[in-house]
């Protein structure tokens, strides 16, 4: 009788250990928002001109690659190389959705980047739209952009060079920096598209 109840206490005590440990788990998550989509609403337009929003990032993994088209390198580059990431994943990452979201809305209009964009990948969606709203999109995601003036008014931007990577919920699962070994890109893209 005895090792029976000593059984059923120690069951008890399992149980409000795992019970505590779930609701620890939930109200940290629910503290940093660890279940929240990354970034905020917003309204822009495809290369294609049809509207964008931030559901377009739901339902499917998503990849967002913050740049502009007179990019001397790092855009060109990282955009050719991950259409080849994704190429290379072939059929498991058939359901990766990889959108280039300008942050040089001045000269980006939709025709630019459905050229641009559309000379490197036919994975690849180039996103653009009014001024204010990219602004207002990059703030949100937490991206640097910078004018930087050069010679008879034109000018460069900087920005952010890593490749964003978000699961199916929108939830942010990290990033491929600019340089990374193609070997660790594929690998992490495999994992987000098996999430």
């Amino acid at each position: 009788m005895r090792h029976l109840f000593r059984g059923i206490l120690i069951g008890c005590l399992v149980a409000i250990a795992l019970v505590a440990t779930w609701i620890g788990f939930d109200l940290y998550q629910a503290r940093t928002g660890a279940e929240k989509p990354f970034g905020a609403p917003f309204a822009l337009v495809a290369m294609d001109g049809r509207p964008v929003t931030e559901k377009a990032l739901l339902g499917h993994p998503s990849t967002l690659f913050f740049g502009y088209t007179h990019c001397p390198d790092v855009c060109p580059t990282t955009l050719f190389e991950l259409d080849g990431w994704l190429k290379t994943l072939g059929a498991s990452g058939k359901d990766i959705r990889a959108y280039f979201i300008t942050v040089d809305p001045e000269r980006d209009t939709p025709e630019i980047m459905n050229a641009y964009v559309g000379n490197v990948s036919s994975r690849i969606t180039g996103i653009t739209g009014d001024p204010e709203a990219v602004d207002a999109m990059l703030r949100a995601y937490g991206i640097y952009f910078r004018k930087v003036p050069g010679e008879n008014g034109d000018y460069t931007m900087d920005h952010t060079a890593s490749v964003f990577l978000l699961d199916s919920a929108g939830r942010f699962r990290g990033t491929i920096a600019y340089g990374e070994d193609p070997n660790a890109a594929v690998a992490k893209l495999r994992r987000l598209a098996s999430e």
